[in-house]
């Protein structure tokens, strides 16, 4: 797994631990990139709203990263992160999960102080 900033934001991997994205993440992502034009990543956003106050956006989007942004790679799969949504998501990790019931992309971050029952909407403290 690769990460990088495309500006010097002040994350060094002794004041803030790179966003994580498992292998499991990493094999739904590449499988749905694989259907999209050359170049295509994943984005991985939070907005504001939701029931706790924030929620998290996953996007296909068909164009390069800023370079401001964080990318993860591996392989195929890009992941990228805006450098204001990576405050909120500092030392989180990016999951997929499949059960019987449901798959999706689940967030663990240990920022988030309350959640939603979906899962989808947090709030930091």
């Amino acid at each position: 797994m690769e990460s990088t900033t495309g500006t010097d934001s002040g994350l060094t991997s002794q004041n803030m631990p790179p966003f994580a994205v498992t292998p499991a993440a990493f094999a739904r992502i590449a499988h749905l990139l694989s259907g999209e034009p050359a170049g295509s990543v994943f984005r991985v956003a939070v907005d504001g709203g939701g029931c706790s106050g924030f929620q998290y956006r996953f996007n296909l989007e068909q164009t390069a990263p800023e370079a401001s942004d964080l990318t993860v790679r591996e392989g195929a799969a890009i992941v990228a992160v805006d450098e204001v949504s990576l405050g909120l998501l500092r030392g989180a990790a990016l999951d997929y999960e499949e059960d019987l019931s449901s798959a999706g992309f689940v967030i663990r971050n240990p920022n988030a102080t309350a959640r939603c029952g979906c899962g989808n909407s947090f709030s930091v403290g």
